[in-house]
């Protein structure tokens, strides 16, 4: 049975109440074990008075509301499974960037861990509430001996970031991972521009074509996975290769001519499955940039199943390289070269792009 609540436990007050969330009851209790250390962590049973609280952040609407109707359908399985040793917090977003406050309240009054249940874009703004004006979000118990750590329960169109893991899109499978506790500090990616605040990611940020084509993928939905393909043709309407400079690793600028598309990995997949970073990885402390140059609308159509399986890196006019800082901007000075992260727009060069490495602990 599932009870509504506006807090966990009387104890705690308004707890997560940005969200509204309901709360699953259970008799026992665990305390978890944490560390600071980036090694995977196995978290055990060592304490008979303290609780889990975990916080699973659901975009009812995802995936075309497919992400609400599995949600419900997972929910017993999840009391089930989870309710003995923990509080479990559902809180349902009702627009854009709602996951982020969920996720800030949820840090602030001491969650063990939030849970990304849906696709990238909820994943997206569940990291980016990890944050507040350039600093990682506190527990506000100064005394507290543990950190908030996210997991995921892939339920959306894309899932790309599970990919990297070999994660499949099985909520059961993701509980599991959930209901074993092992823990690892993994990379963030972080842009900025001059003038505006940072913004955060996990898995790829992309700049010109492919970030156009996620902007157009986005309104077909609909077609599943086959929508980043449809955005992708529409965004080659009208596009047009473009000189870029690039800064890595506080170097010196360089002019990189023709340059199709941008991509740079925290992790390894985007756009519904393609390998686009294949050495990326999240513990590295490093991003891999590739870079398509030159690129005609029949390249993508000819070249498409080496861009899903990886192999694109030995293309003519694709460079891969490692970094851990990357400045790009426009040389034509139009402001109109697109990018984004993790599926989701930002707007338009110039972007600085830094890894952070370690920055947050994830439920693997």
């Amino acid at each position: 049975m599932v009870c509504h609540y506006y807090h966990l436990v009387a104890s705690v007050g308004a707890r997560f109440s940005m969200g509204k969330p309901s709360v699953l009851r259970a008799e026992h209790s665990m305390a978890p074990d944490l560390s600071s250390d980036r090694s995977v962590i196995r978290r055990e049973s060592s304490s008979p008075f303290r609780r889990r609280d975990l916080v699973f952040v659901v975009n009812p609407r995802g995936a075309n509301g497919r992400t609400g109707k599995e949600w419900k359908k997972l929910l017993p399985y999840l009391q089930s499974r989870l309710g003995s040793d923990c509080n479990i917090c559902e809180s349902l977003t009702s627009g854009p960037s709602h996951a982020m406050d969920i996720t800030r309240e949820a840090i602030r009054e001491g969650a063990d861990a939030v849970i990304a249940v849906g696709g990238d874009g909820t994943l997206h703004e569940v990291v980016n509430g990890f944050f507040w004006d350039g600093k990682p979000v506190v527990n506000q118990n100064t005394e507290a001996v543990h950190s908030t750590a996210f997991g995921l329960i892939p339920l959306g169109t894309g899932s790309d970031f599970a990919r990297t893991f070999g994660w499949k899109n099985d909520p059961h499978e993701a509980i599991e991972r959930i209901a074993r506790g092992v823990r690892s500090r993994i990379d963030i990616g972080v842009i900025s521009r001059e003038g505006e605040g940072s913004h955060y990611f996990i898995n790829v940020a992309d700049i010109h074509l492919s970030a156009k084509a996620g902007y157009y993928a986005s309104g077909y939905k609909k077609f599943g996975n086959l929508c980043y393909v449809i955005g992708a043709l529409q965004a080659f309407i009208g596009h047009s290769n473009q000189d870029l400079r690039i800064k890595v690793n506080e170097g010196e600028w360089q002019t990189y001519s023709q340059v199709t598309a941008l991509c740079i990995g925290n992790a390894k997949y985007f756009g519904g499955g393609m390998k686009i970073t294949p050495n990326a990885d999240p513990h590295s402390g490093s991003f891999e940039v590739v870079i398509l140059q030159d690129f005609k609308w029949y390249d993508f159509i000819l070249k498409l199943h080496k861009l899903y399986n990886g192999t694109h890196l030995s293309v003519n006019n694709v460079t891969s390289r490692i970094v851990y800082t990357i400045e790009v901007e426009e040389i034509s000075g139009s402001g109109s070269i697109f990018i984004q992260s993790d599926g989701e727009h930002l707007g338009f060069l110039p972007r600085k792009l830094c890894v952070l490495p370690a920055a947050i602990e994830m439920i693997c």
